[in-house]
């Protein structure tokens, strides 16, 4: 599909309306595709002026912080300005911690906030006691701002104590506070430890629709969450239930139908503030802010729960338009600056077949490689990460310039380019290939908290799949293919059948085990 041969002729004439019919198709593309992906989209407002919300679970971690940091240093200044933002929105916080809030709940008072505050439960007894103490001392001098106090958050989901142990502490704080006292876990935790339920005031259970076993897709979260609501409701009445956390992410993996993005984030809780008010629920959002420090141990989609970002903006999940990308133009510029770069490194066409490839590859690397950047620059958590983001991309960048080049004048410095890109083609497809392989496998083996890299290899993959190379390491050819090829049902049976992005990566996976194929089986001599 790509020409072959040598320049052609000078006399050739410059196919110049199939050209320019093209330009204009891969810049709407291009401009289609980025503002798709950032138009706002409405949606009845959840928060207002006039109406403020329940409450909202805040930790005190600006964005260059985290609970590991040793020690942790409070910012006092931070935590002042964020509870005269949420002021703004809510009535209320949850806390999980003790350490690092003493002055808390004097800057609560300051913005009239009041605090459901927790101790942080661990299977080292020395730092729980430590965090029950304080915990006990904080609500007996604030009593007029700790409105309930939670002891332990999820222990028993995370195997740290036992059931008759948490029980112990649950009645070691209700005798010394006047507070109402509950635990917080996840709502199958309740159920599977009952005994649990006659030492609260009131229950606190974690629905999370994105997470559960079964994930629910963002049409039927609300509802979800209705039903648990209403099975607790019934089973352990005359108890209250508190929603202790319920929410969705903006960013990350899907996880069957459960998509994050900013829309479905504010769609979700949009929604369920609504339900929740029909119905009477008490209801903590989870949460204030987006805390990068989580995307080290959920992946991306940890650091993407917050009603506003990392650096305290609004993302307008609560109330106004809501955009999935809201710094579109700047992705769209990026992307319109490779399709001209493509257009000028192609030189002057004198087929019309090259007139009419080159600027659609400038359009599919607008899309794809710019759309890999964007991904990366949200779940890159490490130097090696971001590295291996880094290297994909000069992979792209080559990869299109060799394509370019192939399509376009080859005389004078660009003969000489497209010479040196071509003899070492085979090594581009294998390296992609390579990343391919290394990629399934890990969404094979451990998918959990991978993002689908498809974006990453959609243009090597088209490239080598049009044009096979003819020369390379034919047997890693073989071997990467058969990795590639053989992944895709194994990752299609984890993620489910309805799992878009699953079928998407599966889609790119394909294509790159046909280059594979095809250059595995072309002759060396073209």
């Amino acid at each position: 599909m790509f020409p072959y041969g040598p320049t052609m002729s000078a006399t050739a004439r410059f196919p110049v309306l199939p050209y320019l019919f093209a330009c204009l198709l891969g810049a709407f593309a291009i401009a289609g595709f980025w503002y798709g992906l950032g138009q706002p989209v409405t949606l009845p407002d959840a928060a207002t002026p006039t109406h403020k919300l329940q409450c909202a679970s805040y930790t005190p971690f600006d964005k260059d912080q985290s609970p590991f940091d040793q020690p942790f240093v409070p910012r006092v200044e931070r935590m002042d300005a964020d509870l005269a933002l949420l002021a703004t929105r809510f009535e209320c916080i949850r806390t999980y911690s003790q350490t690092g809030l003493e002055a808390l709940p004097e800057l609560a008072r300051k913005h009239g906030l009041k605090i459901m505050s927790g101790a942080w439960v661990s299977p080292n007894p020395v730092d729980t006691a430590k965090e029950v103490n304080a915990l006990i001392a904080s609500a007996n001098a604030n009593p007029d701002v700790i409105s309930a106090v939670i002891v332990g958050n999820e222990t028993l989901l995370r195997k740290e104590v036992t059931p008759a142990r948490l029980v112990m502490l649950i009645n070691q704080v209700k005798s010394q506070v006047k507070q109402p006292v509950t635990y917080a876990d996840v709502w199958e935790f309740w159920l599977q430890h009952p005994e649990i339920a006659p030492a609260v005031d009131f229950l606190t259970i974690h629905l999370l629709p994105y997470w559960e076993d079964d994930p629910a897709g963002i049409d039927q979260a609300v509802n979800h969450v209705a039903q648990i609501r209403q099975v607790f409701g019934n089973k352990f009445a005359p108890k209250d239930i508190l929603i202790g956390e319920t929410g969705w992410p903006s960013e990350g993996r899907q996880r069957e139908t459960a998509l994050p993005s900013r829309v479905n984030e504010a769609r979700f809780i949009r929604g369920f503030v609504t339900q929740a008010e029909q119905n009477g629920w008490k209801y903590n959002l989870i949460e204030a802010f987006d805390q990068p420090w989580k995307r080290g141990s959920e992946g991306a989609v940890g650091g993407y729960w917050g009603l506003f970002d990392a650096d305290r903006q609004d993302k307008g999940i609560l109330a106004g338009p809501v955009s999935n990308l809201p710094h579109w133009p700047i992705w769209l510029g990026l992307g319109g600056t490779l399709f001209i770069g493509t257009l000028v490194l192609g030189g002057r066409l004198r087929h019309t077949r090259a007139a009419l490839l080159l600027p659609a590859l400038g359009a599919v690397a607008g899309c794809s490689i710019v759309a890999w950047a964007e991904l990366a620059s949200v779940t890159s958590r490490f130097v090696g990460e971001w590295l291996w983001a880094g290297l994909l991309i000069a992979l792209n960048l080559i990869v299109l310039a060799h394509a370019a080049l192939a399509l376009g004048d080859r005389s004078g410095w660009r003969g000489r380019w497209f010479n040196a890109f071509e003899r070492r083609a085979g090594w581009w497809l294998a390296a992609a290939g390579f990343a391919g392989a290394v990629m399934m496998l890990g969404l094979v083996v451990e998918p959990r908290y991978r993002s689908f890299p498809s974006a990453a290899l959609l243009l090597p993959a088209l490239v080598y799949l049009l044009r096979p190379v003819k020369d390379g390491p034919r047997r890693e050819f073989g071997l990467l293919a058969f990795i590639v090829g053989a992944g895709i049902p194994l990752q299609l049976y984890r993620e489910g059948l309805n799992n878009q992005q699953a079928w998407v990566w599966a889609l790119v996976s394909a294509l790159m085990v046909l280059a594979l194929w095809r250059s595995l089986r072309t002759k060396t001599a073209r």
